[in-house]
């Protein structure tokens, strides 16, 4: 029966733990791992202070309650080059390299090799799924204007996984300004300095800025191509991912904006304020004045002798009512 709790031998509950350890605990590489969080199959809580994320004791109980782990989850998470992916989709891998730059297929990650060419890694799950969804294009001639877009020299790799990437750091920020930043990691610099001109925003977005590939350190090799693959190229996409920036900064200010105060009364003035009718005259002396029922007829009585005298003086008028 699973326990309700994870806790160490002091009686506390068991502190979070790196990805790097939670992958040696589950008989997994770092890498494979990071993918298995990149998809969403290992979930994982923020770190300590704005640090790197971490995966609970908790969540690490729930992966080995399958018995056939780390087995089923390497399956579920599996990463396949060109090749292994053509044979997955039972076509050539020229044809498969064709219909990932029209951007069919959306890449996982990426690895240099030794001849520092990008590498573009998919989703095993994800292949299986399209080879029966999409299977109008995996046999005979592709459609004329593929065949156009192809002869242009279309290449939407870079741009699906950066779409792929983003969302998913999307999805696991703990705030808009994680969002923002989610979004501001894609954008030139030179955009990002249009979007947010304030440089202590911009600031903040970088110190948030979140890790685009890569579990562990990361080479020069891959530091020069995530150079020239983070930035998105067509307008279209800037513009999107720009926009995107401005709602979750427009959030992330308005949550910070302190909330005008609102003016209340209390005590005396508070029960003068909401009393019905007039307020009541002070007696002389500061005590407040009886009302009684005497004082309509009172003050008609006294209307009609200012009418008298001034009737006396100008003339005859009508005298006032009651």
């Amino acid at each position: 029966m699973p326990r309700a709790s994870v806790q160490n031998r002091a009686g506390t509950p068991a502190a979070d733990v790196t990805l790097r350890t939670a992958a040696r605990e589950l008989g997994l590489r770092p890498i494979e791992l990071n993918l298995a969080v990149q998809t969403g199959r290992v979930h994982t809580v923020p770190g300590a202070s704005g640090g790197p994320r971490r995966i609970s004791r908790a969540e690490l109980e729930r992966l080995r309650e399958h018995p056939d782990v780390p087995e089923s989850l390497l399956e579920r998470a599996r990463a396949v080059g060109a090749a292994e992916a053509a044979a997955l989709l039972g076509i050539s891998p020229h044809r498969f390299s064709r219909l990932a730059r029209l951007g069919l297929f959306s890449p996982v990650t990426f690895y240099v090799n030794r001849y520092r060419s990008v590498v573009w890694l998919y989703l095993a799950d994800e292949l299986r799924e399209f080879a029966v969804a999409g299977a109008e294009v995996l046999t005979g001639r592709l459609p004329h204007g593929m065949r156009e877009e192809l002869a242009a020299g279309a290449d939407h790799r870079a741009r699906c996984w950066r779409q792929r990437r983003v969302r998913e750091l999307v999805g696991q920020a703990a705030g808009p300004w994680e969002r923002a930043a989610a979004h501001a990691a894609v954008l030139p610099d030179a955009v990002l300095a249009e979007a947010v001109p304030d440089a202590s925003e911009r600031e903040r977005l970088l110190a948030h800025r979140p890790r685009l590939a890569g579990a562990g350190g990361i080479s020069d090799a891959v530091c020069e191509a995530l150079n020239r693959l983070a930035p998105a190229q067509a307008e279209e996409e800037i513009q999107a991912h720009r926009a995107l920036l401005g709602a979750e900064l427009h959030t992330a200010r308005t949550g910070e904006r302190p909330k005008p105060r609102r003016h209340t009364t209390t005590g005396p003035e508070r029960g003068r304020r909401h009393r019905a009718g007039p307020v009541r005259p002070h007696a002389p002396g500061g005590a407040d004045a009886t009302p009684s029922r005497a004082a309509p007829a009172a003050e008609a009585g006294a209307s009609r002798r200012r009418w008298s005298l001034r009737r006396r003086r100008r003339g005859s008028e009508a005298p006032p009512t009651a």
